[in-house]
């Protein structure tokens, strides 16, 4: 049997530059989503709890999103599957994977920064897999740029089109709502007794409504006008084919703070967003959503989200047909069958047990140590999605451990650890000890030392090596090859694969030059097979 409830799955993700307002948006989108009742709060069969996406106790330290979180919700008779990625550059392999599961994206840009570094990096990697791409256009009740500006600079920075859906009516202290573009209604917003932790109170109206000029004031109605006339006679044409193809976008204004423009936002949101499409395996296999066969793809394995149970937790993408709880399935990479005994679904830390999810859906499996990202399970044979890449890092340091005692501790943390892809693990022939970890951000070393402590026990320190970039080297039978043609450090990875390491891009180029039979790969797929 065609299985039919995939369609009624929205797998979306968030990106953003740090400090754009991403948590409070996601938060505002469960208040309205009916996934919690006042920001901060969530419905719970025992309490109230808090309804933070960034449940690590370092998150919570820092401020900061530092791991996806995962947040489950139904809203208007959709089952909504909602990655919150984290934001800090830092942290941006760990969204890169995230993008991967996602079928559309959310990209929050600040009215008063526009298009941010950080930005621009999370949109490329969307526009690699063709990802459809919605912007929220967050802080318009703070002092803001031109609304035409910031749409002309998502277009000349991003290259991709912008139709604004909702059109801001004044900024910072002016603010008063925004219009309704596709169903020509003005939502002027009104702060209630309760300020930001309520859904907002609207009011209504009509652009050629004669009341505009008292609900809106003289000035501000006909500024409105002035500019939604010129947004339908000058601006582009709405093109559902080409947002599906992440060549166009359709802007919201809004300030997720105070929650003006998110509940207009959630109800187009809800259309835009697309249910979940085909996926091509190896082999040219096109796998389809409706299919009977069962199949999906572990992105993210997660450590210790328990702390009392210190537990494992593989988060899978269903691609696919229909999981059922006890369900056997072939395990691509090591090549054999095994059992999904336990599966859970997340609102943030809160979870409880899945007995049956559906293409697009988010399965959290208990990971005896079983599952690696990049992981294909399906039924019916065997079968595998392209590999997710491991990206160069770009920071490098040997660990060093500082109680003698807790070796057991830090083999069993470094290694879980890197099996999440909070770093990348390597060993350097003769000293297999002291284990070289490669980051893609400084800040992953600080989480690195945090979690290590405070999640197993063993206190660590880094001494900083000098390497900037590593490189797969193909052609290169062993460690000792390659330090003999003055290749700086050579470093095994966690697959035994041959890794150089360079401390700039003079070093790297002249290995290149003088080792013409090798190649040097920026990217390692991680193994699809054993």
């Amino acid at each position: 049997m065609t299985h039919t409830e995939f369609q009624r799955r929205r797998t979306f993700a968030i990106i953003s530059h740090p400090d754009a307002g991403k948590t409070t948006l996601t938060e505002k989108l469960l208040l309205y989503g009916g996934a919690i009742h006042a920001a901060g709060a969530v419905k719970s069969r025992k309490a109230k709890r808090s309804a933070v996406s960034d449940w690590m106790a370092l998150e919570k330290q820092r401020g900061i999103s530092v791991t996806t979180s995962v947040l489950q919700f139904e809203y208007d008779d959709v089952r909504w599957n909602l990655l919150d990625t984290p934001g800090h550059n830092d942290f941006s392999e760990d969204t890169y994977r995230t993008l991967m599961a996602a079928d559309c994206a959310i990209m929050i840009l600040d009215a008063a920064r526009g298009v941010e570094p950080q930005t621009r990096k999370l949109f490329h990697v969307c526009r690699l897999r063709n990802t459809p791409v919605v912007t929220f256009i967050n802080k318009m009740d703070r002092p803001a740029r031109d609304a035409f500006a910031l749409m002309s600079e998502v277009e000349e920075v991003l290259g991709v089109s912008t139709v604004p859906f909702t059109w801001p009516i004044g900024s910072g202290d002016l603010f008063q709502g925004v219009y309704d573009r596709m169903n020509e209604v003005v939502n002027r917003f009104e702060r209630s007794a309760e300020g930001q932790a309520k859904r907002a109170q609207v009011r209504v109206a009509g652009i050629d409504d004669a009341e505009l000029e008292t609900l809106l004031g003289e000035e501000a109605a006909q500024t409105l006008r002035d500019e939604v006339e010129l947004l339908d006679g000058a601006g582009e044409k709405w093109d559902t084919a080409r947002f599906l193809d992440g060549e166009i976008t359709p802007v919201f204004f809004g300030s997720a703070l105070t929650n003006f423009g998110v509940e207009p936002f959630l109800h187009s949101f809800k259309d835009l967003c697309p249910p979940p499409g085909e996926r091509t395996a190896s082999g040219a296999i096109t796998v389809r959503p409706g299919d009977d066969r069962f199949s999906a793809f572990v992105f993210k394995v997660q450590a210790n989200m328990d702390p009392a149970h210190r537990d494992r937790i593989a988060f899978a993408r269903i691609c696919s047909g229909k999981f059922e709880g006890g369900m056997r399935v072939h395990h691509y990479r090591l090549g054999k069958t095994v059992r999904l005994n336990r599966a859970e679904q997340f609102f943030a830390q809160e979870r409880e047990s899945v007995m049956e999810a559906y293409a697009g859906d988010i399965v959290g499996l208990y990971d005896p140590g079983l599952f690696r990202i990049g992981d294909t399970l399906s039924t019916d044979g065997p079968m595998s999605f392209d590999a997710v890449p491991r990206f160069s890092p770009e920071h490098f340091g040997r660990l060093q451990l500082l109680d003698p005692l807790k070796r057991k501790q830090l083999q069993k943390g470094i290694l879980e650890l890197s099996e999440e892809g909070t770093v990348q693990l390597f060993t350097e022939p003769g000293r297999e000890k002291d284990p070289v970890c490669g980051v893609v951000g400084r800040l992953q070393f600080d989480v690195l030392t945090f979690r290590l402590e405070h999640e197993y026990g063993a206190k660590v320190t880094f001494d900083l090596l000098p390497y900037q970039h590593a490189r797969w080297v193909d052609g290169a039978a062993s460690c000792e090859e390659l330090r003999a043609r003055r290749i700086p450090m050579a470093v095994l990875d966690r697959d035994n694969r041959v890794v150089a390491l360079f401390r700039d891009e003079w070093e790297l180029g002249r290995a290149q030059r003088d080792n013409e039979s090798w190649t040097f790969h920026e990217t390692a797929p991680i193994v699809a097979a054993a």
